[in-house]
This record gives structure tokens, C-alpha cells and sequence, in this order.
């Protein structure tokens, strides 16, 4: 379960990023956010496994205070929340298994994982994510050989190794083709589904949301303007989300304003 207890964010610039959020996401469940650039959604996304601290609240995963952790307990919270980012964050020059074994540095000491002496054990669960995503005859590739689809693959499957309870993905499927991005959907909603794991997808994309998520949250000027299931995000919440009438075009394509 995520927990998000009145929540703001305030940058140094004064400008506010979140407003008084409150949300709770039980387990399994796969959320779509969405609202248009600058509404907050990257901002709460990272704030939940703390890559931005927050100015006011509180954020608790499983019970325990992501906030207020430091140290090793902030590592381990860490280490249940797998993160997914548009630009994929590889190593381009590192093989995709190497990639893939980073997602277990949470488990070892500094510099076993500088010298990248992996147990055996970490690289079966390597091969087996790279399996589940049917890219696992490119583990010996370098990264920066693969197409954009097949690298955001290879994140998905460094967050499976990382035996992560919970997946945030920021704008995920922003940069691919309309067949790829399918494609890692496809991948993101059998991996929730099969494995029960949370899984939490800003996205740009209105017909992705409805197709995939089974809750939407629309986000606009860092306040949640909408919270509710896909059976309810009419056009006119939409509308409400992203401040002007949505027509049928839209729905198909990124808004962009």
C-alpha cells in the first residue's frame, strides 16, 4: 500500500509543485496519471520513492514512513520500488545483462557491485526478467545497440530483477512508436497482472490510461482534479483534468499545450 498524507511540494523558486495531496494505493493495483506537462505528475511520482523530498506531509509505503527514513532503512524501502523513466537511465556502453544486474545493488555491499561480482543466483533472476520480456537473446548486446522498445525492456526487466513490489514509470512509452509503445504496455500490464505488482504510469496518452490502467488520477496544477475508475473518466473529466473540451482526435494522440 502507498500512503500520501497531505502532501506539497514547493520548489526553491516558489513555484508548487504538488498541493495538498492525499491519495492511497492499494497493493496490485495499476494507476494511470495524468494531466498536462507542469501539473505535477513526475513531482509526485519521484516523491514517492523520495528522489524529491517533500515540503510538507507524509508519504508511507507499507505502513512504513518514506519520509522521514534515512540510512539503511531508506535503502530498504528503496528497494522494494522499481523505477522506469522515459530516457530508459541505462548504461549504454554496459551489456543489457549488466544493466539488468544493477537493479540487485540494493542487496549487496558498494564494492561487490563495483567490481560487479554477482551471485549466480542474481544472474538466473537477470536471465528470467529478460525472459519475461522476450528481449533475452540480446543479454550480451550492449545497451546502446538496442532500439528505444527493446532498451525500455531491458529498464522493465532491471526493475523484475530487482524483485521490486512496486513499479513507478514516468512517461514511459513518450518517445516510441505507436507498435512499441504497445508493446510495453502489453509488457507493463501482464507483469501487474501476473505478479501482482503496484504499478504507477504517468502518461500523456489518454486512450492508454482508458485502455490499460484500472484507475485514473488526473493531476492539474499539483492538485488531484480527478480520482476515480476508468468506467468514470468521461470526456467531460477530462475536459476537467485538462482544463478545455478533449475531442475524439485527442483521445488517440499526446496533448500537448
Amino acid at each position: 500500500m502507498i500512503e500520501v498524507r497531505n502532501v506539497s511540494k514547493t520548489y526553491a523558486n516558489g513555484t508548487k509543485g504538488l498541493d495538498q495531496i492525499n491519495l492511497t494505493i492499494e497493493k496490485g493495483e495499476f494507476v494511470a496519471i495524468v494531466g498536462l506537462s507542469g501539473a505535477g505528475k513526475s513531482t509526485l511520482l519521484r516523491s514517492i520513492n523520495r528522489l524529491h523530498d517533500i515540503s510538507e506531509g507524509e508519504i508511507l509505503i507499507n505502513g512504513q514512513s518514506i519520509t522521514k527514513a534515512k540510512g539503511k532503512r531508506l535503502r530498504m524501502i528503496r528497494r522494494d520500488i522499481g523505477m522506469i523513466f522515459q530516457s530508459f537511465n541505462l548504461v549504454k556502453r554496459s551489456s543489457v545483462l549488466r544493466n539488468v544486474l544493477s537493479g540487485r545493488v540494493g542487496y549487496h555491499s558498494t564494492l561487490r557491485t563495483i567490481l560487479g561480482k554477482f551471485p549466480s543466483q542474481d544472474v538466473d533472476l537477470a536471465f528470467a526478467a529478460l525472459d519475461r520480456v522476450n528481449i533475452v537473446e540480446k543479454a550480451y548486446s550492449r545497451a546502446d545497440e538496442l532500439s528505444g522498445g527493446q532498451q525500455q525492456r531491458v529498464a522493465i526487466a532491471r526493475v523484475l530483477a530487482q524483485e521490486a513490489k512496486i513499479i513507478l514509470a514516468d512517461e514511459p512509452v513518450a518517445s516510441l512508436d505507436p507498435l512499441t509503445t504497445k508493446q510495453v504496455m502489453d509488457d507493463l500490464k501482464r507483469i501487474n497482472m501476473e505478479l501482482d505488482i503496484t504499478t504507477i504510469v504517468n502518461l500523456h496518452f489518454i486512450d492508454l490510461a482508458r485502455e490499460y490502467a484500472t484507475r485514473i488520477i488526473g493531476l492539474r496544477a499539483g492538485e488531484v482534479v480527478f480520482d476515480g475508475p476508468v468506467s468514470e473518466a468521461t470526456d467531460e473529466r477530462f475536459a476537467e483534468i485538462y482544463g478545455r473540451p478533449i475531442s475524439k482526435d485527442e483521445l488517440l494522440e499526446e496533448v500537448t499545450l
